[in-house]
């Protein structure tokens, strides 16, 4: 007997699909090229989704942050250097982007002190840790920026067009 569906027990994919509404079989129709026995069994965590079944979930569903959690999750690779994305509102994005930056801008003198020589010293190590931590900050708020938009132009929120068209010049 299978085990009952809780929220607590179902992963992303699974949550998706049901907050839009979908049974499995109509979930295969959009997908196209997922049968349902495979979903339930992505669903059920009996095995992991292809990269290309997650790019095409994330596609027809419009969740690009399915991707990012296939990536820091579930791929191996990808647990090693992908840190996991959370969808943000645009003005706390923002904020701690330029938190960041500003902390690092306050740092930057110490950066080029550290880095001359070419070589870290033991009396530099902590200034040099805290600048990095600084700067992978920045990083993934750049992510999720990204992923931000990204999310604004599959929902129609960004108009598609207009944005290749200035992003292109």
């Amino acid at each position: 007997m299978g085990r009952a569906s809780t929220k607590e027990n179902k992963n992303k994919y699974q949550l998706v699909r049901e907050e839009l509404g979908l049974s499995r079989e109509r979930a295969s129709e959009l997908l196209e090229t997922v049968m349902p026995d495979r979903i339930e069994k992505i669903e059920s965590e009996k095995v992991l989704p292809h990269p290309d079944e997650v790019l095409t979930m994330a596609e027809k569903y419009k969740r690009p942050s399915l991707c990012n959690y296939y990536c820091s999750r579930q791929c191996p690779i990808g647990q090693q250097y992908v840190p996991e994305i959370q969808i943000k509102e645009l003005s706390s994005i923002v904020l701690e982007m330029l938190a960041s930056l500003n902390s690092v801008n306050k740092k930057k003198d110490r950066l080029i002190e550290i880095t001359a020589d070419g070589k870290i010293d033991t009396d530099e190590i902590d200034d040099f840790i805290y600048i990095q931590d600084e700067l992978e900050r920045i990083s993934i708020t750049v992510e999720t920026l990204q992923l931000w938009a990204e999310k604004m132009l599959v929902t129609g929120v960004i108009d598609a067009d207009a944005y290749k068209a200035r992003k292109n010049k």
